[in-house]
């Protein structure tokens, strides 16, 4: 079996990780959650004119944090009756992009779940963020409010998925015990700080998760979704004068910091040659859980899509919210 681009198999099951978890991360993390308590819940639906026979499609917007607009795709089964619950998955994309086509949604609907995919704030979706609604980046976001904590862009996005959280688990349709975040890359890191930052989640699907344990990363030099931490250091601080306090900064937002708060069952995959996020830093972040959890290893897949069986994993995990 390969050894991974990373570490040998062995070793990644006791890593936990390198980067520096702040003095305060529990306190930061208590005034962003009260702080986003005092914005009102404000939404509207507007019916998508996509639909198949047992799906509904809306389009979803919602005020996320400083006014922005936050975007989701609902998928609603239609065979759902007055007075009946049913699960919800809220699913979250990969960086620098959008969520993906109603139809790559419609097998969970087909089980009776209704689906929420929600753009991250001035990503390529049609979500907003406060620096203009015309202004969308594929990339920078990771660093962006690096050097000043409460601006931190990943603050913003993850507060943004606790609100859609709280949005859906108030519709009368929805049983609000069973709910289940799920994505991919960037995806599954933003449905594993959701769950920790919310505690009535039920369940995680998290494949290959982005935003863990930045400090490895930089010391492999990984490029890929985390190549511009080097481009700061390249192009802000080329000497790493403030080298300490800008991993210190990214650790506020460093979901192994967070992981230790999740209490909904886990699943978690890997791909053992993954390249974009390699295996260390999502083992870091798998170690420190705490709760129910399972680790699904691909020795020979990377960071890609096609893992074959992945998709049948997925919607085994789903089905298991229809379970009381």
């Amino acid at each position: 079996m390969p050894l991974s681009v990373d570490m040998p198999l062995e070793q990644l099951k006791k890593y936990e990780g390198s980067s520096p978890k702040p003095k305060d991360f529990n306190e930061y993390w208590k005034e962003a959650l009260d702080e986003l308590k005092e914005l009102p819940k404000n939404f509207r639906i507007e019916k998508n004119e996509f639909e198949t026979p047992y799906c509904e499609c809306f389009d979803m917007y919602f005020q996320g944090v400083e006014d922005a607009e936050i975007h989701v795709k609902f998928l609603k089964p239609k065979n759902v009756k007055d007075g009946e619950k049913i699960p919800a998955i809220l699913e979250f994309h990969g960086y620098g992009g959008c969520s993906k086509d109603w139809t790559y949604k419609l097998p969970y609907v087909a089980c009776k779940i209704a689906v929420f995919s929600m753009e991250c704030r001035g990503q390529m979706g049609d979500s907003t963020d406060s620096f203009g609604e015309d202004n969308h980046f594929r990339t920078c976001n990771l660093i962006r409010g690096v050097m000043n904590p409460k601006n931190l862009y990943y603050k913003k996005v993850f507060l943004d998925a606790v609100r859609l959280a709280e949005i859906v688990m108030e519709f009368d349709f929805i049983n609000n015990k069973s709910v289940g975040t799920m994505g991919y890359s960037q995806g599954g890191g933003i449905a594993l700080a959701l769950a920790s930052l919310k505690k009535d989640i039920r369940s995680v699907f998290a494949v290959y998760p982005f935003l863990s344990d930045y400090y490895r990363c930089w010391n492999m030099d990984t490029g890929a979704a985390y190549e511009e931490i080097k481009d700061y250091f390249r192009q802000r601080d080329p000497q790493h004068k403030k080298e300490k306090e800008f991993f210190n900064n990214l650790g506020y937002v460093d979901i192994q910091n967070m992981a230790p708060w999740i209490e909904a069952e886990v699943t978690m995959t890997t791909g053992l040659m993954d390249k974009t996020c390699p295996p260390s830093t999502q083992f870091a972040t798998y170690n420190k859980l705490n709760c129910k959890k399972k680790h699904l290893i691909f020795p020979e897949y990377g960071h890609e899509d096609m893992l074959n069986g992945l998709h049948d994993e997925n919607i085994l995990w789903a089905l298991k919210l229809l379970e009381e």
